[in-house]
């Protein structure tokens, strides 16, 4: 999270601009109907905002202004798909701005880098292993999973930086040439969090799954050359 003391009035209009229109888009694509009719549901969603939330609350805070914690949005995303993932990440960043842990004004370049983006970067990872059509449940598991969480956090780092920068706000550190080799220190883990969450409900609830077939990765392979029964 970036501290709105950080951020030029310019850059926090543009935050807005993008968040707002993702945001109605997503309340507009929601399933609605499902969600007020099924308890199951409800208690998922909840359960995963809830969840989502308190991962946000573990971060380290740091003077100058900038704030690092995991994000999670690629579990989220593939367990809500991508409207309710957007609404339950903007529910969350509504309860850190009640806790007084973000600024309610940089509300809009928040949620465009650490939820738009991560979320896009997701449902594009997991477009792209549908449309291949795998039988394998670990493609879906690395790419979707492990894949998507690592490249939404380093795209995440990387936007970030590049936002600071070019606000001139944010004094950037003197090792930043070395920057590269801090990277794996915050990819690695964000994929591992994510990718163990997308395995364990692969394994045991793969019906939460959002963006996972069933039918075509549960099913008992077979070949044309079985004999009938």
């Amino acid at each position: 999270m970036i501290g709105v003391e950080l951020l030029s009035p310019e850059t926090l209009t543009l935050g807005w601009l993008i968040y707002v229109p993702v945001l109605i888009w997503a309340i507009c694509r929601a399933p609605w109907v499902e969600l007020f009719t099924d308890s199951r549901r409800q208690h998922q969603v909840l359960g995963t905002v809830f969840a989502l939330f308190l991962l946000w609350l573990v971060r380290r805070d740091f003077d100058t202004g900038v704030s690092y914690h995991f994000i999670g949005m690629t579990a989220v995303t593939l367990l809500l798909d991508w409207p309710l993932a957007i609404i339950g990440g903007l529910v969350a960043q509504v309860g850190l701005v009640l806790l007084g842990r973000q600024d309610l004004t940089a509300m809009g370049v928040n949620g465009a880098l650490f939820i738009v983006l991560p979320v896009l970067v997701t449902e594009c990872c997991a477009i792209a292993v549908e449309r291949a059509q795998p039988r394998n449940l670990f493609v879906y598991i690395f790419v979707s999973g492990f894949f998507a969480a690592a490249l939404s956090a380093l795209l995440c780092l990387l936007l970030a930086l590049t936002v600071l920068w070019f606000d001139e706000r944010f004094a950037m550190p003197y090792w930043l040439e070395d920057f590269i080799g801090y990277l794996w220190l915050i990819i690695f883990p964000e994929a591992f969090i994510n990718g163990m969450v997308v395995s364990a409900l692969v394994v045991f609830c793969p019906e939460w799954l959002e963006t996972f077939n069933r039918t075509r990765y549960l099913s008992a392979p077979w070949k044309d050359d079985d004999p009938g029964p």
